[in-house]
């Protein structure tokens, strides 16, 4: 199944788009804010920092028009993705600097977008002890929490990786303790953020011939996010060919171990008893 970056949501749609003979629309900072859903103080603070222009002064009263509404509508939606207003400042400044918003913002998520296809899910606590049993402790759930296995959500948990709590669940009923495996995620997690941040390296180098603190030319975003999209993919085969190589090998000398301990124990001791019995000098 090919790797496609995730759909891009709509940009709001662009107000300022009308007939050539209808007259402009005007606001004034009251009807601004109430167009588009924001707060009069909100158009004052990004006037302020540059994100908005300044109105038209007519007398003593400022005029805005529909270029102010689509602004405002592009910063609100901005906001509801998780940008800062000083992420939002640094990408309008693109945007007046020639770049297509929609290539940057494809550029980010292509970058710093989820790595997993899976989605988030709310479990109840009664939920976590049909799938734990006993094993789902307070103090093994407190822990899952600072882990970041889970996250409480009121009453319930939300866990980010389903797939990986349903195995822990598995692991646990077959005997594993859930201590000890929650230990095993707090020694391994360090050496996994090592791999990732070796393989994000990987990704992002993509835009190591670019200066250090400029975005890429536009002409050459669509290409460059198409390259992070398939490097992505790559980098999660690389991931499981290495650990199943490394499983492999853990195994496979846990088991060598263990037969050659059980070898030294069956034969090992009568040897050594039958050479001592040969070694014993006769009457």
């Amino acid at each position: 199944m090919p790797n496609t970056p995730p759909p891009f949501p709509p940009l709001p749609a662009d107000s300022s788009v009308r007939p050539s003979d209808a007259p402009p629309n005007e606001y004034t900072v009251d009807e601004l804010a109430r167009v588009t859903d924001s707060t009069v103080r909100n158009v004052r603070a990004y006037q302020d920092r540059g994100l908005l222009a300044p109105p038209e002064k007519r007398g003593r009263v400022g005029v805005y028009d529909d270029t102010h509404v689509s602004r405002l509508k592009l910063i609100n939606h901005l906001l509801t993705r998780g940008y800062t207003l000083a992420n939002i400042q640094d990408l309008i400044m693109a945007v007046d600097e020639g770049h297509d918003l929609r290539s940057i913002l494809g550029l980010e998520t292509a970058i710093g977008g989820r790595w997993s296809r899976e989605r988030p899910k709310k479990y109840s606590l009664i939920e976590l002890l049909h799938m734990f049993g006993d094993k789902a402790s307070p103090s093994a759930l407190g822990k899952a929490v600072d882990l970041g296995l889970l996250e409480r959500n009121g009453l319930s948990f939300v866990s980010g990786s389903p797939t990986a709590l349903a195995a822990g669940a598995t692991m646990a009923k077959e005997g594993i303790p859930l201590a000890d495996l929650l230990d095993a995620v707090g020694i391994a997690r360090p050496h996994f953020n090592a791999v990732a941040k070796a393989l994000v390296d990987l990704v992002v180098r993509q835009l190591d011939r670019y200066d250090a603190d400029a975005l890429p030319p536009p002409a050459d975003v669509p290409a460059l996010v198409e390259a992070i999209w398939r490097v992505r993919p790559l980098a999660m085969v690389l991931v499981e060919s290495e650990m199943n190589r490394a499983l492999e090998e853990a195994s496979g000398d846990y088991l060598g171990d263990r037969v050659a301990a059980i070898m030294e124990k069956k034969l090992g001791h009568p040897a050594e008893g039958t050479a001592a019995k040969k070694s014993k000098p006769k009457k």
